[in-house]
């Protein structure tokens, strides 16, 4: 019997879509179709939280807030974000379909983690709608963790520990000492701290590189290095008990957690 009881995943940038691309392509059409150009970067600041969140922390943004005031000819409101909520959602629907392949690796974790009966759940800043096309195609391909939480699904999101607890409540997991969230994004790490669990971030394919695989792969390994470090340096800031640089290295990690959980270690320390 393992001393983990369970591992909560994230979606994009962990578990699929390498680079987290679906989201930032949806967020810069949105903000395009009101004649709001907003960048790469902007659009991945704040990266992991639910998309209504992350709507309201763009328009905050001091360059896309002057922005959105001189195309409309007034500050951005409380209503400018449902406003864009509803452009963004068919889009990041038609997104997140197009970005449903596993990370390599992916399979191979939950397989090792069925093996060791420790039990699999996942949590996402996407909608239920928005992980409609996800969830099959990830099955098909050997991912179908036993729990998904969804953006709106409890009262808060990320970086607040609900959505992790609510995962964990419904795995029947505890405590959160002999838990373990894994994740791409700085909110994502936040959210496993405050629950209490153990935190793994994930730099090369997630949002702080945010490169697809095969741009990625045509980088030198100097230039793989210097643009992981900083995601590996910001995860570890957010409190990452470890940063990896894909799923592929998990495994090895949580071998490392179980010795740890056995010798009296807790997260964080």
């Amino acid at each position: 019997m393992s001393e983990i009881a369970a591992v909560v995943f994230d979606w994009a940038g962990t578990m699929i879509d390498f680079g987290c691309l679906a989201p930032v392509r949806a967020l810069q059409d949105a903000f395009a179709a009101q004649g709001v150009p907003i960048t790469e970067a902007q659009a991945r600041r704040d990266m992991g939280r639910a998309k209504r969140d992350h709507l309201a922390a763009l328009l905050s943004d001091r360059a896309v807030s002057a922005a959105w005031s001189k195309r409309f000819g007034k500050p951005p409101a409380p209503a400018d974000v449902e406003r864009l909520y509803a452009v963004l959602e068919p889009l990041m629907r038609e997104q997140a379909a197009a970005y449903t392949t596993l990370i390599p690796g992916a399979a191979e974790a939950a397989a090792w983690l069925t093996r060791r009966d420790i039990k699999i759940g996942s949590g996402t800043g996407y909608t239920r709608a928005m992980m409609a096309a996800i969830l099959p195609r990830a099955a098909a391909q050997g991912y179908a963790p036993s729990v998904v939480v969804c953006a709106g699904e409890t009262p808060e999101g990320r970086p607040s520990p609900l959505p992790m607890w609510k995962a964990l409540v419904e795995l029947a997991a505890y405590p959160a000492w002999r838990c373990v969230k894994v994740d791409d994004a700085v909110v994502g790490i936040q959210e496993g701290r405050a629950a209490g669990a153990w935190a793994i971030g994930v730099a090369a394919s997630g949002n702080g590189v945010g490169l697809g695989l095969q741009a990625w792969q045509a980088l030198s390994d100097a230039e793989r290095h210097t643009r992981s470090a900083a995601a590996e340096q910001d995860l570890l800031g957010a409190g990452a008990d470890y940063v990896i640089a894909t799923i592929a290295d998990v495994t090895d990690v949580l071998v490392d957690i179980e010795r740890r959980i056995a010798a009296g270690d807790r997260p964080g320390r």
